[in-house]
This record gives structure tokens, C-alpha cells and sequence, in this order.
């Protein structure tokens, strides 16, 4: 993984330290006291549950599976992460991921704690219907700790709208006669879900990188020209471009959605040139049809095309490649919406990108991170691009206690507003500042969560 967000919240709060203006009543001594306890509260989780969920097959066998529910801080409301299915799911990842839910929400000021879950299986190794019990010995073994005003789960990687649906279910029969509709985001629309909630992390993914190329770069390149970065430099040429080329791994439900958007987008003339899942590379240096390969992919088990018979079926045109040859391409812009560690030490000298999008959590190495970020490479990171799926998470939570729902428009306008409103606070400073956007994204975080502990009462 990246850096341990312990480490960076520590980070973040050895720098606040030293800026007097941030909490200027506290001072000397207690200043010290205050930071120490910040620390400690900030950089390890309120709790870690875990157990071994046993599960009866249908083939008759009895298993038992790692499963995991960290609650990592709640000071601005209740916990909130999903919960994967992937058999490297482990205690370190899942509290490290519950970390970073709590630092994104402080980030985007949506009222919510971060928790995360994680059950360490394989979805592709078992039915529906063995997947339905995976899914309620869930639900049964972690029922009294999450709940509408608790701790809300939502889909990530490996699960989906299906087994919110069936996590809903399961948590209803539970607690009859309760409050149920918040308890689960993600859901299908038909089960008092948002419209918009599963392509919302891929949309926000692709708007950040829009807003910063196109809305914020354009208004300000004056400014910008007079700034002593490498970042501001990367950035006005690549906005100058009269074409810029992207490569997007993954093309899950975020990878697909973001290229298609840019795909489609009039307002930068981007031509996505290779895209990746966990099989194969495709590239086509004239563009790829990435409508044909959403079709595709819907109706072929979420792969892409791995064969010539296959891209013949798919009426696509493109190269086949090697699985991680995506990371090594020659484009302006890659996108990366697969797993964590997919940028590191060993492949970070071969990346060409001049921006680089963290659709995924973590998927650049913290050496990896500060080796291009010193070649001026902008790196969008995870904490500030994806928040897409939390923030309509939120909506989904708010329509189900109102049991008002909006349409999908206003859902993405709203969503779009409110990272808008993110990015108009970090992106200012990133430019004048020699430091990468991550490290500012975690400050402005740990600054909103220190500010609320402080105001409550919870440094002493």
C-alpha cells in the first residue's frame, strides 16, 4: 500500500504544529499535550471487530472466512466505508482503508466517520446463492454494531447493489420494527437506493480530473504562469494540448464509468488510447470504442475482450496486450481504477503519464509517489478523486430517512458541486505551494478533524 495513513496523519499534524495560526489558543505546553493527543486519537482506529464467518455451501461443505469491520473515528458522524469481497482482504489493509474513509469525509465535509469491512473471499469463486450466505452471516455476526445511525456500510470492491440488497434484508429481519432504510448505501433504486450511487465514483473520478485541466487551469493560467511550480507547469501544457491521450486500468464500475465520461466529454478532446481489467491490455493508438467495450463487458461477466474472436464479437478494434503493459504507456493522462500497489519501485521509472488519477485507493506507492511528484507528475490522489461513491452515499442515507428521492441530474449536479467546492479550497495552495496534492488534501483534512475534537472537548 501507499504510505500508512498513520503515518500521514502524523505527518499532518508535525506541520500544523508549527503554524501558529491553526489552533491559536492552544499554546506552549498545552499546545504539545493537544497535538500528542491528536495523534494518538487520529492515527489508530475506536475499533477493530473481527471474526470467522461460518458458512454452510450449497455442495454441503462448511467453511469458515476472515471478515472484518473496522471503525476507525466518528467525531463527525456516523462510521461510513464499504465492504469488500477479495481474498487479499486482511486487518492491516481494512484499517488502513477505515483511515482514509475518515480522512476523505473530513476532506469533502460530508458528516460521516470512517469504517470500513472486508471479508476475505473470492466473489467469482462462489454462487448467488452461496454468495446470499456469505452476505447475511455478515450482516449477523456485525449487526449490533452498524445501523442507520451507527455504522453504514456500502459496496467496494467485489460486491455491489445486490449484496447491499441482501445485507438490507438480512439487517431488517434482525431488527424488526426499526429504522432500516439507512442502514445500507449502494443499494438497487428498486430497494430504496440513489439513482446515480454506482456510477458516482467513476463520474467524480473523471470530473476531478476535468475540473482541474479544464475549469480551474483555464480561469486562472495567468495566475498559474506566475507561480514557481513544476505542478503549474505540468498543468498549462497539458491544457494546451489540442489532444490529450488517456489509458484507464480497470474497467470495473468506476474504470468504465470515468472513461466512458471522458469519452464523451465535449469540453476536453480526450482520445482514451488502451484500457485494462485483470486478463489482458487493449490499445489502439487512433482511440478506442469504449462504448462497444461497456456493451461488451455487461454482457460478458465484466471482462474485456481477451481474444481476436472475442474483439471480433465486440466489433472493437485494438491490440491485444499484456495485463500491466497499461502502466508503461506513452499518454498524457492514466487513470488507475483496479487495486492498491499498482504503482511502485519497481515500475515507476517506466510511467510517461503527466497526470496520473487515483480512481482506486491507494494504488501509488508512497516511493512511487514521491519519485514522480519530483518530476512534476500531478497525481490526483485517491482521498480528493474518488469520494464520488461516500458523497452520493450520503444522498441515498439523506432521501431514505426523508423517503424523498431526487432524479439522477440533480443527483450528479449536487455531487459535482460539492467536490467543486473541495477542490476551489485545495488546488489554490497545491499550485503555490513545492508540496504534492496529497499531502495537501491530508492536512486540510486532519485540520477539519483536529478543529471538531478540539471544539468537543476530546484533547483532555
Amino acid at each position: 500500500m501507499t504510505k500508512q495513513t498513520d503515518s500521514i496523519v502524523r505527518e499532518s499534524l508535525d506541520a500544523l504544529l508549527e503554524d501558529e495560526t491553526f489552533l491559536p489558543d492552544l499554546k506552549g505546553e498545552t499546545r504539545e499535550e493537544a497535538f500528542t493527543s491528536l495523534v494518538s486519537i487520529l492515527s489508530t482506529p475506536n475499533h477493530v471487530n473481527k471474526s470467522f464467518l461460518r458458512v454452510a455451501l450449497q455442495n454441503g461443505s462448511v467453511v469458515r472466512i476472515p471478515a472484518f469491520r473496522v471503525q476507525h473515528n466518528n467525531i463527525m458522524g456516523p462510521y461510513k466505508g464499504g465492504i469488500r469481497f477479495h481474498e487479499s482482504v486482511n486487518e492491516k489493509e481494512v484499517i488502513n482503508l477505515a483511515t482514509l474513509m475518515t480522512l476523505k469525509n473530513a476532506l469533502h465535509d460530508v458528516p460521516f466517520g470512517g469504517g470500513k469491512g472486508g471479508v476475505t473471499v473470492n466473489s467469482r469463486d462462489y454462487d448467488a446463492k452461496d454468495l446470499y450466505s456469505i452476505c447475511k452471516k455478515y450482516v449477523q455476526y456485525f449487526s449490533d454494531i452498524i445501523g442507520p445511525d451507527k455504522d453504514i456500510p456500502a459496496p467496494d470492491v467485489g460486491t455491489g447493489d445486490r449484496e447491499m440488497d441482501w445485507m438490507m434484508g438480512e439487517y431488517k429481519s434482525i431488527h424488526p420494527g426499526q429504522s432500516y432504510r439507512g442502514s445500507f448505501t449502494g443499494k438497487s433504486v428498486e430497494n430504496g437506493g440513489s439513482l446515480g450511487r454506482r456510477e458516482a465514483t467513476g463520474k467524480g473520478v473523471y470530473f476531478s480530473f476535468r475540473y482541474l485541466l479544464h475549469d480551474f487551469v483555464n480561469d486562472r493560467k495567468t495566475w498559474l504562469s506566475e507561480r514557481n511550480s513544476i505542478f503549474a507547469k505540468t498543468a498549462i501544457k497539458c491544457s494546451e494540448k489540442k489532444t490529450l491521450s488517456m489509458a484507464v486500468q480497470g474497467f470495473g464500475n468506476v474504470g468504465s464509468v470515468a472513461a466512458l465520461d471522458a469519452y464523451q466529454c465535449d469540453l476536453l478532446n480526450n482520445r482514451i488510447v488502451s484500457v485494462s481489467d485483470r486478463n489482458v491490455t487493449l490499445y489502439n493508438s487512433d482511440g478506442l470504442d469504449i462504448p462497444g467495450l461497456v456493451k461488451f463487458v455487461e454482457n460478458n461477466k465484466g471482462d474485456l475482450p481477451k481474444s481476436e474472436e472475442e474483439l471480433k464479437d465486440a466489433d472493437v478494434k485494438a491490440k491485444l496486450m499484456e495485463r500491466d503493459d497499461i502502466l508503461s504507456m506513452d499518454v498524457d493522462v492514466l487513470l488507475l481504477a483496479a487495486l492498491e500497489d499498482q504503482v511502485h519501485k519497481d515500475n515507476m521509472e517506466d510511467i510517461k503519464a503527466k497526470i496520473v488519477v487515483e480512481g482506486a485507493n491507494a494504488p501509488v506507492t508512497s516511493d512511487a509517489d514521491q519519485f514522480l511528484s519530483e518530476k512534476g507528475v500531478i497525481i490526483i490522489p485517491d482521498i480528493l478523486a474518488n469520494a464520488g461513491g461516500v458523497i452520493v452515499s450520503y444522498f441515498e442515507w439523506l432521501q431514505g430517512r426523508e423517503t424523498q428521492f431526487l432524479g439522477e441530474e440533480e443527483i450528479f449536479n449536487r455531487l459535482f458541486n460539492k467536490m467543486k467546492t473541495t477542490f476551489d479550497t485545495v488546488l489554490p495552495q497545491f499550485f503555490g505551494d513545492p508540496f504534492p496534492l496529497r499531502q495537501n488534501c491530508y492536512i486540510h483534512a486532519v485540520m477539519k478533524l483536529s478543529t471538531i475534537l478540539y471544539r468537543q472537548g476530546n484533547l483532555y
